[in-house]
């Protein structure tokens, strides 16, 4: 073999002992994540691909939808979900033992098409009072965030006098675009949601009747690819990831 034959054997070699190293390390995550946390995920997603090999499907839905992936949907790496769907006994046994960790926050509010006067809900008695004289709202039941909306409606006792009144959508940006396009004069559900295009967020619920859907980050109970999982959820814990976080109208945490 002449010498040149020999150098290129060599180099075959290396190459054949280096790339499986290589593909290894890329591993193709996938995952679960909360449809209001949209935002944050694909900045998060983007800025966690840049650094590292790996890159991250997230398959995005409702409450519902997310337990109904999570228990027949196949195979995923992890999940970064509302606290609800860990709830649910059947999903809950398709993630890991450990605790989920909680990683982002968000309460629900109220917005109008832009342009449009912002009525008062500065009170409980003045958010119900803006609620029934309203036309129209936008929100999704079929959601945890959904699920306080007509829990609040319970509580300030007008829940029979929305119903009439709520225009059910399939999710987030259905929201926005029902309110943006006039065909509901309120969108209320979660405050980052509402911030958008289109709309004008007129505030968040009073303090007194405010609440908060938690999303929370968890490994599979069988993930194919654990230690990229694991470094994506460690990434959700980290300045740059809360830096995004906050700057989409989230809370940092639970």
């Amino acid at each position: 073999m002449g010498r040149f034959s020999c150098v290129l054997a060599a180099s075959l070699l290396g190459l054949m002992l280096v790339l499986p190293l290589d593909v290894a390390a890329a591993a193709e995550l996938q995952a679960l994540g909360g449809g209001a946390m949209a935002a944050p995920i694909k900045q998060m997603v983007a800025q966690f691909e840049s650094s590292s090999a790996h890159k991250i499907a997230f398959r995005l839905g409702t409450t519902p939808e997310l337990i109904k992936l999570a228990t027949s949907g196949g195979p995923f790496d992890f999940g970064l979900v509302p606290r609800e769907v860990y709830a649910d006994a059947a999903a809950r046994a398709r993630f890991g033992s450990e605790a989920p960790i909680n990683i982002a926050r968000v309460g629900l509010g109220v917005a109008v098409r832009s342009g449009s006067p912002k009525p008062d809900i500065s009170t409980p008695e003045a958010l119900k009072h803006t609620l029934l004289k309203a036309k129209s709202i936008a929100t999704i039941p079929a959601s945890a965030a959904g699920a306080q909306v007509l829990a609040t409606f319970a509580r300030l006792g007008i829940a029979d006098e929305m119903k009439a009144k709520t225009k059910a959508q399939q999710g987030p940006p259905q929201v926005v675009a029902a309110v943006a396009q006039g065909e509901a004069e309120l969108g209320v559900f979660l405050v980052n949601v509402l911030t958008a295009p289109g709309l004008d967020v007129v505030g968040p619920f009073p303090k007194e009747i405010q609440q908060e859907v938690v999303f929370a980050a968890a490994l599979a109970a069988s993930p194919k690819e654990a230690d990229a999982a694991k470094a994506f959820i460690s990434y959700l814990l980290t300045p740059a990831a809360t830096a995004i976080i906050k700057a989409t109208g989230m809370t940092p945490g639970g």
